[in-house]
């Protein structure tokens, strides 16, 4: 509550703020679970899809540097057309 008085710069007073409370319930308040459910929804998907990243990036900072997710890709022999001209 008290961050919100320094958000207006501490000129809001305690009554001020719930009168400005039950106006906003009484505009909201039919809305206002259902506004709930869904922030409380994103907050989870937020936090779960945080938490996927940082099991990636932990598997990948743990993975030794020799190991690698599969076979070195093979070169090419040069043919004769890309030998450099000796010289």
């Amino acid at each position: 509550m008290s961050s919100m008085v320094a958000f207006f710069g501490g000129q809001l007073g305690m009554t001020e703020i719930l009168v400005v409370a039950a106006v906003g319930l009484l505009l909201f308040g039919a809305r206002l679970p259902q506004v709930g459910r869904s922030l409380g929804r994103s907050i989870v998907q937020f936090k779960k899809g945080l938490r996927d990243v940082e099991d990636d990036v932990e598997e990948a900072t743990n993975e030794p540097e020799g190991k690698s997710s599969g076979p070195p890709p093979e070169l090419p022999a040069p043919s004769d057309d890309e030998k450099p001209p000796a010289g």
